[in-house]
């Protein structure tokens, strides 16, 4: 017989689709540390299925519109820093994706976006990036910089998607047909998918700024307005990554 170790370790190892051998070996073993960690498996089991209900939930929008070819979620990233780009994505993910955990970057942590942009880039029929410096933000109001990144994001994709499924906005000047949702990012997985890689691209871009200009705390406020962050804008003055009419704005400088 077995120890609980070498079970445990044995369960370790098993992929959740595995499982069910696990419970035809040991699912007459009376000790409390097997139990215990059959039950470990059942609840991993049922956190799998819910998350797959889930995600099957967010595809709404991509079953509803499918037939019409390649889908394309945008969102963007850093309309509200008083520093650096803002950052927009397109993603086109495959009809039959089966990514899981993807979410409104938001709720994700850190950690969980890095995975996950790996993933969806590997994964993505395509994906296009653009981005709008401070400068530019400064010359036609933010709003029309993310347009302007949206614009660009999608001019970068490999492949011509027949509609957009867009996080809450219409794209200007876009000749392909677009569906707006309100909360995009958490009702459909392809607005899902370029919220995350947006989101990890600005956040990797801040930290490189963060190199180069240590004071201003990029690394961890992204841009963002902290008090710390304004403070330092306050001793040092502003760098060039600072949005002139937003520091302006906020802090009166």
């Amino acid at each position: 017989m077995k120890s609980i170790g070498e079970i445990k370790q044995e369960v370790s190892g098993a992929a959740i689709e595995e499982y069910v051998v696990i419970y035809e070996k040991y699912g007459m073993d009376e000790r409390s540390g097997v139990k215990k960690l059959l039950e470990q498996c059942r609840k991993k089991e049922a956190a799998l299925l819910k998350e797959k209900k889930r995600i099957e939930e967010m595809k709404k929008y991509e079953h509803k519109y499918e037939h019409l070819g390649y889908l394309c979620g945008i969102d963007e990233v850093g309309r509200g820093p008083l520093a650096g780009p803002v950052v927009a994505c397109a993603v086109i993910l495959p009809k039959d994706c089966d990514i899981l955990y993807l979410n409104d970057s938001k709720q994700l942590t850190a950690r969980k976006r890095e995975e996950l942009y790996e993933i969806i880039l590997e994964k993505a029929v395509s994906v296009g990036i653009g981005a709008v410096g401070p400068g530019r933000i400064d010359e036609i109001n933010i709003l029309q910089a993310t347009y302007e990144a949206m614009r660009e994001a999608v001019g970068k994709l490999k492949a011509v998607p027949q509609l957009l499924l867009n996080d809450a906005v219409t794209i200007p000047e876009v000749i392909i047909p677009q569906v707006p949702i309100i909360k995009g990012d958490a009702k459909s997985v392809s607005i899902a998918a370029a919220s995350i890689v947006a989101k990890v691209t600005r956040d990797r871009m801040m930290e490189d700024y963060d190199k180069l200009m240590p004071e201003y705390g990029f690394a961890s406020n992204k841009g963002y307005g902290s008090s710390a962050h304004i403070e330092a804008i306050k001793k040092y003055g502003p760098s060039p990554i600072h949005r002139a009419t937003f520091i302006k704005n906020f802090i009166g400088v």
